[in-house]
């Protein structure tokens, strides 16, 4: 009887209602592309242009892809973990654009769970007591060089 009780006992611990956390945030997206945050990993080889914001001209389009990136959200605050995991999203699109030739993504929006939300200065995050979450989608490009 008592080991009964003790998996009761852990089956309830193990379903936390701080684990079932998702918090929704829209944050500004220059908090990571601006500035020192991003620590040279976005190189800017590979420009990024959210929503419907205007882009040089475009030569030539590619595939659309998507990015979902998770980072561990434990000890940090929801923003500081949204950042990371947005952060994380935008490098894998800039290797991913690098790879195909192209020196754009156009269209950037957030995609979290297939829903489209696009802005051009905020981009959606989801966060929980573990796991913070950003997914993006775009459209690789090229596009004239205004360097």
């Amino acid at each position: 009887m008592k080991m009964k009780v003790l998996a009761v006992f852990l089956m309830l611990f193990a379903m936390n209602p701080l684990d079932a956390r998702n918090n929704t945030l829209y944050l500004p997206i220059s908090d990571v592309v601006d500035g020192s945050y991003a620590h040279n990993q976005l190189d800017g080889s590979v420009r990024f242009y959210f929503a419907d914001q205007p882009s040089p001209r475009v030569l030539d389009t590619m595939d659309e892809d998507f990015s979902n990136r998770k980072t561990n959200a434990f000890g940090k605050t929801d923003v500081e973990a949204c950042k990371w995991a947005m952060l994380s999203a935008l490098v894998a699109l800039q290797e991913s654009a690098k790879a195909r030739g192209a020196n754009a993504v156009i269209g950037v929006a957030s995609y979290y769970k297939k829903k489209v939300y696009a802005d051009r200065a905020k981009y959606e995050c989801h966060a929980g007591a573990l796991l913070a979450g950003v997914a993006l989608k775009g459209t690789y490009a090229k596009v004239v060089d205004t360097k």
